[in-house]
């Protein structure tokens, strides 16, 4: 009887796989909600295309995409002031506002197809509807509300929306933000009931969860990418198992670098010239956490303020119900802290490591033309317990300490673009990076971030695969998707309401009249209830 060979032993096997070279479409670097969202795209546009996805850590969705570490509002400028400034004539400009909220449409639309057709499960586990409010004192700062209350009457997209200088009304809105206010100051504020409160950890999970049951779809955990190399039809990445120490190379004809505050790094790696216009500027923050349900249960609103004179708009805080690990919790913030680390999980090397001489000057550049914003961070993170609580009671005037504890979130890094008139600027948007064949691009950047993730990833793929995109095929399939793909919202009262209404049947949300019908805002009850969401795990407290 002939003899058998005996069996490999698992390291073996492992080494002679590290010699072979493996072969995809498209790689993804990262595991958080760009990622996500381009593989579920990309497997709904082309199911025969390989993709793998590489993330450093054992889970997807635990940097930046995870709910405890963003502020997990569905940015769509119903409340955040400094999307509609005030321009020198005293007019307000809403045309940035516009654009967030046309975005954020088009990410209800892309998670309300993946609820119709399975992929998403459970839409209260990752998206609840939460009022947006922006809440202002003081006669210069009520005039502004009411003028941009106004201006934002001219879009479809805003006229939902009810404005009141009234206290009784503000405080059937907002109990907790009007209980020990001062009778006598002068507030005003906006409510719309078209708000909403999101998991971007969740949906990010349940969507790789979905892929990672496709035949030509691969999740690679505790792998992090080594070094990456153009070669002939793509890239050539080596990518290291950080379990084993073992090393292998894949070949990708795209990669996608969507790897949060890590992006810069690996764009940097890749060599393009396109990278040596960009540096980052790394920003963490912090909350104040409440869990008492007797006050949990008496707001049920993201309240935004306006920033003080002289401060950075990114300086106002905001009181927001949140609905984290399966219950609902208030959360005040962000405070900003800072780290040479770009993500939460990262290195105090990381900053560092980023500076080369195409990007120290521009760097340079923008801490001379912006120290209004380092006066800030250093005044943020000079900050006291009691510092932070006195900024709570701005908002929450009987707000207790003992309910209350200081929570870190995660790591953002903003942009430092090379300019040729001013040397380098902040960026404070996002923006994507690619090289000039369209074979590697990279989302920089941070706010309004997750929110964007569906129109952002759009735009990447109409730059990287133009012709595909121009198909018959992919066309059909985007409108699938995004049924308003390729028309704004905006100026269209029926295309605005079908789009609100079908997102909001699909993913459970109010759906309140415009404004310009009778309409009155609607006062929330003291213990308003929300649905309850699945226990999701984002955060071992």
């Amino acid at each position: 009887m002939k003899k058998l060979a005996p069996a490999m032993s698992q390291d073996m096997k492992q080494q002679a796989n590290a010699l072979q070279a493996s072969s995809v479409d498209v790689l993804l670097i990262g595991g958080g909600i760009m990622s996500a969202t381009l593989g579920t795209f990309l497997q709904a546009l082309e199911p025969g295309w390989s993709i793998e996805m590489v993330e450093r850590l054992d889970g997807v969705a635990k940097e930046s995409s995870n709910g405890w570490n963003n502020a997990g509002t569905g940015h769509s400028a119903l409340m955040e002031l400094n999307y509609t400034p005030e321009q020198a004539d005293g007019s307000i400009d809403i045309r940035k506002a516009v654009s967030i909220n046309e975005s954020f449409q088009i990410t209800r639309q892309f998670l309300a197809s993946q609820v119709r057709n399975g992929t998403l499960q459970n839409p209260s586990s990752f998206i609840n509807s939460v009022p947006g409010m922006s809440f202002v004192w003081g006669d210069e700062n009520v005039n502004f509300l009411r003028k941009r209350f106004a201006a934002l009457q001219e879009s479809t997209l805003f006229r939902a929306m009810a404005y009141s200088e009234d206290p009784a009304e503000i405080a059937r809105w907002s109990p907790l933000v009007m209980e020990g206010r001062d009778p006598q100051q002068k507030i005003a504020a906006t409510r719309i009931g078209t708000g909403t409160d999101m998991n971007f950890g969740e949906v990010t999970r349940q969507l790789v969860a979905s892929l990672s049951k496709k035949a030509h779809f691969t999740l690679s955990l505790n792998s992090e990418v080594y070094s990456l190399k153009r070669c002939t039809g793509g890239w050539q990445v080596v990518i290291k198992d950080l379990k084993t120490g073992v090393r292998r190379t894949v070949q990708a004809g795209f990669v996608f670098i969507g790897a949060g505050g890590a992006s810069l790094t690996l764009l940097q790696k890749s060599g393009i010239p396109e990278a040596r216009d960009y540096a980052g500027f790394p920003v963490g923050g912090e909350f104040l956490v409440a869990e008492n349900p007797e006050v949990v249960n008496r707001h049920l609103a993201k309240v935004y303020g306006k920033a003080s004179v002289g401060a950075p708009p990114m300086s106002v805080p905001h009181l927001d119900t949140r609905v984290l690990d399966g219950k609902r919790v208030l959360l005040f913030g962000p405070f900003a802290t800072f780290s040479t680390k770009f993500l939460k999980s990262g290195s105090l090397w990381d900053l560092f490591s980023t500076i080369n001489t195409a990007n120290l000057l521009p760097m340079l550049h923008v801490g001379k033309d912006n120290l209004s914003l380092v006066k800030y961070l250093v005044s943020q993170v000079l900050q006291s317990d009691e510092d932070r609580f006195d900024a709570l009671r701005e908002y929450f005037p009987q707000a207790n300490p003992a309910d209350w504890r200081l929570w870190k979130a995660g790591q953002r890094v903003q942009i430092i673009k090379r300019d040729p008139k001013k040397g380098g600027v902040l960026r404070l948007g996002t923006e994507i990076v690619r090289d000039k064949e369209g074979s590697i691009a990279a989302l920089l950047g941070a706010s309004p971030g997750a929110s964007t993730a569906a129109p952002v990833m759009l735009r990447l793929l109409e730059s990287v695969f133009p012709q595909q995109v121009a198909s018959a095929a992919w066309q059909m399939t985007l409108r699938d998707i995004i049924p308003s793909y390729g028309s704004a919202l905006n100026g269209n009262v029926e295309a605005t309401e079908e789009a609100l209404s079908y997102t909001s049947r699909m993913l459970g949300l109010d759906n309140p009249l415009p404004s310009s019908r009778p309409v009155q805002a609607p006062a929330p009850d003291s213990t308003v209830a929300l649905p309850q969401p699945n226990t999701v795990a984002d955060i071992a407290l």
